[in-house]
């Protein structure tokens, strides 16, 4: 019975301070510290939520640019990848089927695609898009909001990030980011 006690007491206090205690503090300290980043990094216009920087949502229409495709449809309580081997029949079949699909609504996107433009990224919410795959979708866009091409590079250079640290990733531009300046050249 006294072990029992023991065990029963040491697991109270565990519970507590691993399922409470230490859950709040880190929160606080979050709070405190990285406030935009613990409330979701949201992206805020004229006091209304557009969405958030670290997640893909997708935009339809030939105005806008189109973010990476996703195997979860951007729908947030369903990250998923495909999980399919890029030799298989699957991947390929989905990878000529997203070519396809960009070429029909791109027109002449030109000999090389940039391939996030017609894959998948990891987690399915990739929110950047390589600034060529940017500029790719650039002729769809000055045609369907008769804007210059030249006025939309200027648009996807100012939003362009370089590598973190100088040295990490890849040069990439929010799509939320790119698509919130571009609502305000109409």
């Amino acid at each position: 019975m006294r072990s029992f006690m023991v065990a029963l007491r040491t697991s109270l206090f565990l519970m507590i301070l691993c399922g409470l205690l230490y859950p709040l503090a880190t929160t606080a300290v979050a709070q405190a510290l990285f406030h935009k980043q613990a409330e979701g990094s949201l992206v805020i216009q004229n006091e209304k939520v557009q969405g958030s920087e670290l997640l893909a949502q997708g935009f339809k229409g030939p105005e806008w640019f189109h973010p990476r495709a996703s195997a979860a449809k951007y729908d947030p309580t369903a990250s998923a990848a495909t999980n399919a081997a890029v030799a298989s029949n699957e991947y390929v079949k989905t990878v000529k089927d997203n070519v396809n699909q960009l070429k029909k609504g791109n027109g002449n996107i030109g000999h090389t695609i940039p391939s996030d433009l017609v894959t998948t990224s990891g987690s399915g919410f990739d929110p950047d898009l390589s600034p060529e795959a940017a500029k790719a979708q650039v002729p769809r866009i000055a045609k369907a909001l008769s804007v210059s091409e030249n006025r939309l590079q200027g648009l996807i250079n100012e939003h362009t990030k370089g590598r973190s640290f100088g040295v990490f990733g890849e040069p990439r531009v929010n799509v939320l980011e790119l698509n919130m300046a571009l609502q305000q050249l109409k």
